[in-house]
């Protein structure tokens, strides 16, 4: 890295971590407060939980939850919340089923990726204490038969939650927006109507919060839209009308330069708009169909990522970014290689880009100033399928597998193992890290890793 860009970085994270300090509170960064960290990048700055461990060493704790979600833990100080769904032993009528429930596409019947609903579902957020896995609070704030199904491996509670500190906000898409202070109060709720997503595959964008501001991407197969609504009462700012079909990345939020920009990655173009009247900036086309992975920042740069049926990656300046910018200098570098991830998002590590490639456990690695491709799809031996996004801490990169191993890979533009990992569940759930801690939301248990 030259003089300059290493100057960047460290500007950069001298910016995050100075106004984390000052407007959220220096614990801020030792909190996994929203679904990618405090950084939104999937790096823990202060973290630093064990290299190995296995169901017989550092499991400070391992408690059964209750439904099913796909939703990242986040945690603020003593406190892990997350969101889950869980069949109801309430019976439903067959024709009340066969009439409300949209059938999804003959293919994905056919295939066995459906799943379909025939109990009603209760939407839970749960709050557990970090230190001894025990249930603080659980709310079930909706009970209803969902109007679609999901893809098999899906979830009716897949978007995870997002704190500050002051209140939680929870995320359940067509199944209403929700706000909690930190002891389980409900603040307030709204619901935006039912969403209809590509072949029923199932909802997943995320809520963010900045400052005093709830923003919420609601792309579907209807009318779509971005919205940003006031933390403390829920009323709506502003609201966006999007030409976009369904989106599941998370929106990002940019604080660079004179204007405070949210940037969603998407099929049909990726956009920035003004966080404070919604106005658009900028757009870019480029990506694949199927957006899932979210986007990062960092180094000055946003990077945007796709990888269903293609692979798209791109390195975009925010500062330089205005009307349609392809061939323009705001675009740092993209490329095309057959790196990108389906599902997971990437990780922005130390001036590096790490991601597998599609729902593989092949792990690739890319200089973020240059795109330089540093290791191409490297086999993480263990693993059998990676639908968790990596996250990292101490110069160590977590990497979860479907199968329940954890792989520990070593930062830097050189491929190495640290350490394999094994415990008895499968991960689909993102990791999450604070402090000595990993916590790890299994499709059976949530764990505590630690000394």
């Amino acid at each position: 890295m030259n003089n300059h860009n290493r100057l960047t970085g460290l500007f950069f994270i001298f910016l995050i971590l100075s106004l984390s300090a000052a407007e959220k509170g220096a614990s801020y960064t030792e909190n996994w407060p929203a679904w990618r960290g405090p950084l939104m990048t999937g790096e823990s700055p202060e973290g630093n939980p064990p290299l190995r461990f296995g169901e017989n060493e550092h499991v400070r704790w391992k408690i059964p939850v209750p439904g099913r979600g796909l939703s990242t833990p986040v945690i603020w100080e003593n406190q892990i919340f997350l969101t889950t769904a869980a069949g109801s032993d309430e019976p439903v009528n067959p024709e009340e089923l066969k009439s409300m429930q949209k059938d999804p596409p003959m293919w994905m019947r056919a295939s066995g990726q459906a799943q379909r609903v025939e109990k009603k579902q209760r939407f839970m957020v749960c709050s557990v204490d970090r230190r001894t896995g025990k249930i603080l609070w659980q709310n079930t704030v909706r009970e209803q038969l969902p109007h679609e199904g999901t893809h098999k491996d899906g979830s009716w509670a897949s978007p995870s939650c997002v704190t500050d500190g002051q209140c939680v906000v929870a995320s359940f898409g067509s199944f209403g927006l929700y706000c909690f202070n930190m002891n389980g109060t409900l603040l307030w709720q709204k619901d935006f109507g039912d969403m209809q997503i590509s072949n029923t595959f199932g909802e997943g964008s995320s809520p963010v919060l900045y400052g005093d501001r709830v923003i919420l991407n609601w792309d579907h197969e209807g009318p779509s839209f971005l919205a940003v609504l006031d933390k403390k009462t829920g009323d709506l700012v502003w609201k966006r009308d999007r030409d976009e079909g369904t989106t599941w990345s998370t929106p990002l939020v940019v604080d660079s330069g004179p204007l405070v920009q949210i940037v969603i990655s998407a099929t049909g173009l990726s956009r920035g708009y003004d966080l404070a009247d919604g106005r658009p900036l900028w757009q870019i086309g480029g990506m694949t169909g199927n957006v899932i992975p979210s986007p990062v920042y960092g180094n000055g740069a946003v990077f945007l990522s796709s990888g269903f049926r293609g692979n798209a990656l791109q390195a975009i300046l925010p500062e330089k970014a205005k009307g349609d910018i392809q061939g323009t200098d705001a675009v740092l570098w993209a490329n095309e290689e057959k790196i990108t991830s389906y599902v997971p998002s990437p990780l922005l590590y130390r001036g590096k880009l790490y991601m597998l490639y599609g729902n593989s456990e092949k792990l690739s690695c890319v200089d973020a100033a240059t795109g330089e491709i540093h290791y191409s799809r490297q086999d993480l031996e263990g693993l059998k399928g990676v639908y968790a996004s990596p996250v990292a801490a101490a110069g160590r990169i977590y990497v979860a597998g479907r199968n329940g191993a954890v792989d520990v890979i070593a930062p830097g533009p050189v491929f190495s193992v640290l350490a394999k990992n094994v415990l008895e569940d499968g991960f689909d759930a993102s990791p999450a890290i604070a402090g000595k801690d990993l916590i790890l939301r299994g499709n059976r248990y949530l764990y505590c890793i630690g000394e």
